[in-house]
């Protein structure tokens, strides 16, 4: 029976999904002394994968019957048909059922039925991350929600399956599936994605538009961003002022101001209340319910920027990314 101490001790733990986040989880959980089994379709590459790697797998409905924790780690938009064929029929009453991000139950794509736990628990780092910090000892720290408790037990679940993983190494933080939701599509958006990829393309066509090298604009503009990004991940604003010049240090209060200023804030604002009141998930959930026709539109336009042909001739020039890009290119997104 499951003890007071880790109510998984004794659980079966399905992990619906092999890509980045799953096959971390999968492989964390196995070597934290957990049973676990891989849920994935017949026949593709994660089956093949993940039985090269020693675990039992099944389909997912299969996986779903005798599991009482099932771990949803697949992209968003596939996992409401994903619940409502696999795991919605065939989840024991009592289970929990996990999740690393809110965006299906928070907008209500997924109705858990009412006799199971729905928890939440994500890393803030993508897989590659999660799996190297727990194979050193270490841990990524993680945030966790309930949204359902029906075996009292929900809260001392997530945080078993957070600890399962290395989260408990580093740090747990208590959030809920809105919290956890809204701000990690405003924070994709506004500023990891959206705005840094808007504000690298924007000051690269200022350099060219006045005359500059395009080759020397993309070192100032993308290249170095990088330098400055590692700077802030390893200590924040102070960080990077300790390690940017005194010159770059007055640029920064004096014109940082004039680039980023309230009328960016307000904007960014307005997206917050996109996400908060649904309209971002409704128009993202009927663009991918129309085959994805500007979604393919949009990212066909990034691909094809100037910026992005001047970086791949420049890049082709730097064996030394290679090695080191391997992580980059793992997607942002944490359920893969």
């Amino acid at each position: 029976m499951n003890t007071p101490s880790n109510p998984l001790a004794h659980a079966r733990i399905a992990v619906l999904g092999y890509g980045s986040q799953g096959r971390a989880h999968a492989l964390n959980l196995r070597d934290s002394g957990l049973d676990v089994v891989v849920g994935v379709r017949k026949g593709g590459p994660s089956w093949e994968k993940a039985r090269a790697e020693g675990f039992n797998v099944a389909e997912p409905a299969e996986a779903v019957k005798d599991a009482d924790l099932v771990a949803v780690l697949t992209p968003d938009m596939v996992q409401p048909k994903l619940y409502k064929e696999a795991i919605e029929p065939n989840i024991k009453p009592g289970a929990a059922l996990l999740f690393a991000h809110g965006f299906n139950v928070h907008f209500k794509q997924i109705e858990p039925r009412k006799d199971i736990d729905v928890i939440l628990v994500a890393p803030k780092g993508p897989g590659a991350l999660v799996r190297r910090e727990y194979e050193i000892g270490r841990g990524v720290p993680c945030i966790w929600a309930v949204y359902q408790d029906v075996s009292g037990q929900a809260e001392a679940k997530a945080k078993a399956y957070a600890d399962g993983i290395g989260g408990g190494r580093a740090m747990l933080i208590k959030t809920d599936f809105k919290e956890e939701t809204e701000t990690d599509l405003f924070g994709e958006q506004a500023v990891l994605c959206g705005g840094a990829s808007a504000l690298v393309q924007a000051g690269f066509e200022t350099l060219v538009e006045a005359g500059y090298q395009p080759e020397i604009a993309y070192y100032e503009v993308l290249h170095e961003l990088k330098l400055i990004v590692d700077l802030f991940y390893e200590g924040g604003i102070t960080r990077m002022l300790e390690f940017v010049s005194e010159t770059a240090q007055y640029g920064d209060y004096v014109s940082g101001p004039r680039i980023i200023d309230a009328a960016t804030k307000e904007r960014m604002k307005e997206v917050l209340k996109d996400i908060q009141d649904g309209t971002f998930a409704k128009a993202w959930i009927a663009e991918y319910q129309a085959g994805l026709p500007n979604y393919k539109r949009y990212k066909q336009a990034d691909l094809e920027h100037p910026v992005e042909e001047v970086g791949k001739r420049l890049r082709a020039r730097m064996p030394w990314l290679k090695a080191a890009a391997q992580p980059a290119a793992e997607p942002l997104q944490k359920t893969g």
